[in-house]
């Protein structure tokens, strides 16, 4: 790409040292790579761009700062009023700025920086984060082991049981933690204070009809009552869970969400968190929880509907109104108790019910298929 200002490691590694990287920083870091490849590790500070497969099939060459970082709103501002003397952009590997593709992620992100963000100096990382981290591991976020947060809460627990005691797959370990904020598991983890409060759980999403809250007076709760099976109409109660999450994430606290098993119920509202928070395809969002919960199995109709949820959110993206997704997809009055939905969608098959948590299958990934624009 011509005229675009290559930055060595080293250079990198200066501003980093000074400390003037991230939002607040002089200096914005942007990663161009996809969004499980930021999640496995990052340089530190760095903001991971949306670019998709349907936002770019959508965008013909030209995105918009929204539909790049969707729910980045500081750093939008920031960009736009000029607060940012330099903004570095990263891939993978890439060597030379000529040698970017003119489709590439870089140079798509490149020109949106360019058009709305005129008065920063843009920059391209050399050798992006693998020469990067192999030269200054330091300065990256590698992500932890998926057991690594339930192992600490859970190692006395863990002394006193094991496998061989009949006790089921899904309520072997702890909680695991899909975000910071965020942690998925079962109902028996929901009903274990000490391992709550190992982990620093404030709120509880409980996905069932039927799991108790044991902690009322001690943590925030929340219901949302539905069962695993291929009639119940779980999407539309996203927008309403993930704002409760969103609510918990800005009071500094930690959720827990939790079904009786974790398997299915609890791990689709995670699934839909990630689609519409991280806008991100259903199969990347899928491998990424299930790399830390190598259980999760909704059901059929579940993944119908997280599909169309996909759909939703990723043309409400591609249509640049990001910002305020809200208004095309919350279908329902908060004074509703019995929710329903445009957004649900059935496969065409017949799914056993499951009367109880040992019964559900572990299946390998349903996907599929993904829709397209």
């Amino acid at each position: 790409m011509a005229e675009l200002r290559e930055m060595e490691c080293v250079g990198l590694q200066r501003l980093l040292h000074g400390g003037v990287s991230g939002q607040g920083g002089k200096c914005l870091l942007l990663d161009c790579r996809p969004f499980l490849a930021h999640s496995a590790g990052h340089i530190r500070g760095a903001l991971n761009v949306r670019c998709n497969t349907i936002v770019r099939r959508r965008a013909k060459g030209s995105v918009s700062l929204e539909q790049i970082l969707p729910a980045d709103d500081e750093a939008r501002a920031r960009l736009r009023s000029g607060l940012y003397s330099a903004v570095v952009v990263y891939d993978e590997r890439s060597g030379r700025a000529e040698a970017l593709r003119e489709d590439s992620t870089v140079a798509l992100v490149v020109r949106a920086l360019r058009r709305d963000a005129q008065h920063a100096d843009i920059c391209l990382l050399k050798g992006g984060y693998e020469r990067f981290h192999s030269e200054y591991p330091e300065f990256c976020a590698k992500t932890k082991s998926p057991t690594a947060a339930s192992v600490v809460a859970t190692a006395e627990y863990l002394e006193h049981s094991c496998s061989s005691c009949g006790t089921p797959q899904h309520d072997q370990g702890g909680p695991v933690e899909i975000l910071p904020f965020l942690f998925l598991g079962s109902a028996h983890h929901a009903a274990r204070r000490d391992m709550l409060d190992a982990l620093r759980i404030t709120a509880l999403l409980n996905v069932s009809s039927d799991c108790p809250n044991h902690f009322e007076g001690h943590f925030q709760y929340k219901c949302i009552p539905v069962e695993d099976n291929h009639k119940t109409d779980i999407s539309s109660w996203f927008m309403e869970a993930i704002e409760y999450i969103d609510a918990v994430k800005a009071c500094h606290g930690r959720v827990l969400v939790h079904c009786q098993a974790g398997i299915s119920r609890s791990a689709t509202i995670c699934l839909a968190y990630l689609i519409m928070k991280k806008r991100v395809k259903l199969e990347e969002a899928f491998e990424f929880v299930k790399q830390r919960r190598s259980i999760i199995s909704p059901n059929f109709s579940f993944m119908g509907q997280l599909l169309q949820f996909e759909s939703q959110v990723l043309a409400t993206s591609c249509a640049a109104e990001a910002a305020s997704p809200s208004g095309t997809l919350r279908e329902r009055g908060k004074s509703s108790s019995t929710p329903t939905s445009q957004f649900v969608f059935s496969f065409p098959v017949s799914v056993a019910v499951h009367s109880t948590a040992s019964s559900l299958p572990y299946l390998h990934s349903p996907i599929t298929t993904s829709p397209t624009c």
